[in-house]
């Protein structure tokens, strides 16, 4: 099963770098030099050429985008890795696995995840709340203790005024 990694931002220069928003929490060991990506749309497989940090922003090149011209054309391209197996770990969820479940205060629905923001310095998980407003939920172990996917939900322990409508 392939997942994304990352989406192409805006070119950076003249030569072919992208800014990349990182979708992996282990982007130093997904993109290394000479690695292929299958990409969504389908353009073909990207491989990369260079990958930098500049600032807290990773730029990529890639051996079949050799200028500004062809990055613009493939911007906002998803990149697409093989889920291995053994990458699982107890506290980790892909963010796609995330929208849909239930957010439970309590024993109680208050609302239903509908989007999650990878941010980072945490995630936000964007809920939809019974009452028919949107509230978002910094993704950290104090206000999100619990998370089973297989149930379909997430347990909360928001802090007071969190879920309060704007």
């Amino acid at each position: 099963m392939d997942t994304v990694i990352a989406r192409l931002g805006k070119p950076h220069g003249i030569k072919g770098e992208f800014t990349v928003e990182v979708r992996t929490d282990r982007p130093d060991e997904r993109f290394v030099t000479g690695q292929t990506y299958s990409t969504d749309p389908d353009i073909g497989e990207l491989t990369l050429k260079s990958a930098r940090w500049h600032r807290d922003r990773l730029l990529l090149t890639f051996d079949e985008v050799p200028d500004r011209n062809r990055a613009e054309q493939i911007r906002n391209t998803l990149l697409l890795s093989d889920q291995e197996e053994d990458e699982d770990e107890d506290d980790a969820w892909y963010l796609e696995d995330l929208i849909g479940l239930r957010v439970l205060e309590g024993e109680t629905q208050v609302g239903e995840i509908v989007d999650v923001t990878n941010g980072t310095a945490q995630d936000l998980l964007h809920m939809k709340h019974v009452d028919g407003h949107q509230a978002l939920i910094p993704f950290v172990t104090e206000i999100v203790p619990e998370v089973d996917v297989e149930a379909g939900w997430v347990r909360v322990t928001p802090p007071a005024g969190l879920f309060d409508a704007p």
